[in-house]
């Protein structure tokens, strides 16, 4: 009797693992994607240069100032600026202290594990100890909780880590949109692959930190850690931002007894990759600060192509966190391609079988964890 074996039940996605096992990205191709994705991308880098300046200066010169009412100035404080600040027509910076504030939150990587180590406390007790010299009522305070200002340092190397981060982020999105003028983009694939050489070019830059107290530096994060670029700050930031990040104020309650926020930490599905775009044009939600800086910064193109469809100008940061997620589909892909335990195009069908069990393992976690995934097939 001959035994009629049943062909394998199709993955759900499979065309999403299938162009993973070819190179491209769980985004479709289609010009209006490359469209988007080029176009936003292009806001984005010049918003993420906004935003990694105003990091590091916090970082740099508002070291363990408790009360920095002028941390978002830059070192400009003038009357027309202030004016401007509080009209709100400026950055959103506190939509990348929310980023921050994700990442410090979340860990992992080296520099989670490394502001817990003895190394960090001796050489953040060091400059605490410069930087309130003289100051006896924050001494004083330090002595009866001594735990506070240190994991204020450790707020601060998040503000620095996250400000290197994106200045090779904004760099990287930035050539892209200059690529995409000159006819060298001409494809989704090619935005993956592009941000994916960015990611292995910069992977081994170093994540330093050093502080100037009274005229002496003092090295929080020295060279000698070795913490780098792509291991230390972007998967962190991919794992903290795009798929965990915080539950927005406003639309969930933090309350225990309400139980609308997940008790385990591992559940928070509340990143870029997840984001529903109509709420998240509603004010007080930290997405909404970002579409709107990134309105500020659309190429021309892109704005006219919103304007073809929906309602117009109208409803731009919908439209905008739309074309970001699909961007940061994009993004993901590049990373879930640089960390194939194989080069995608490789031949031997062991390895080509453990990239399939690699990219099936994260578009599962996307699918079954809600991301808008299958509303980007569309």
């Amino acid at each position: 009797m001959t035994t009629v074996v049943s062909p394998a039940t199709p993955h759900p996605f499979e065309a999403v693992i299938q162009r993973l096992e070819q190179g491209q990205s769980m985004l479709p191709d289609s010009p209006t994607n490359l469209l988007e994705v080029v176009g936003i991308l292009e806001s984005y880098g010049r918003v993420l240069n906004a935003y990694e300046i105003n990091l590091r200066y916090i970082a740099d010169q508002q070291f363990l100032v408790l009360f920095p009412f002028f941390k978002y100035m830059n070192g400009d404080v003038t009357l027309p600026r202030l004016l401007k600040h509080w009209w709100h027509d400026r950055i959103n910076y506190e939509f990348s202290e929310y980023c921050m504030k994700a990442m410090l939150w979340h860990g992992g990587g080296g520099l989670d594990a490394y502001l817990d180590s003895p190394e960090f406390i001796e050489r953040a007790n060091q400059a605490i100890a410069a930087k309130t010299a003289g100051n006896f009522i924050v001494q004083g305070f330090n002595k009866l909780s001594p735990e506070f200002l240190l994991e204020q340092v450790r707020q601060m190397c998040y503000y620095r880590a996250l400000g290197q981060f994106w200045e090779i982020m904004s760099r990287m999105f930035l050539t892209l949109a200059d690529r995409y003028y000159r006819g060298e983009i001409k494809s989704i694939p090619d935005v993956v692959h592009h941000v994916k050489d960015g990611l292995v070019a910069d992977a081994a830059t170093p994540i330093t930190y050093t502080v100037n107290i009274k005229g002496k530096a003092y090295d929080i994060i020295p060279k000698s850690v070795g913490l780098t670029f792509l291991v230390d700050t972007a998967i962190p930031y991919v794992e903290a931002v795009f798929y965990r990040s915080l539950p927005f104020m406003g639309t969930l309650s933090y309350n225990a007894q309400a139980q609308q926020v997940p008790s385990d930490q591992g559940d928070f599905v509340y990143g870029a990759l997840y984001a529903d775009p109509i709420p998240a044009g509603g004010a007080g939600i930290p997405p909404t600060l970002l579409a709107k800086d990134m309105i500020r910064h659309l190429p021309p193109y892109l704005l006219e192509y919103h304007k073809t469809f929906g309602r117009g100008e109208s409803d731009l940061s919908v439209k905008a966190i739309q074309s970001f997620q699909k961007s940061m589909f994009c993004v993901t892909s590049a990373a879930i391609l640089g960390l194939a335990p194989h080069p995608w195009d490789t031949a031997d069908p062991a390895e080509r079988a453990t990239n399939r069990k690699h990219f099936e393992a994260w578009v599962d976690r996307l699918v079954e964890s809600g991301s808008r995934l299958s509303r980007v097939q569309d």
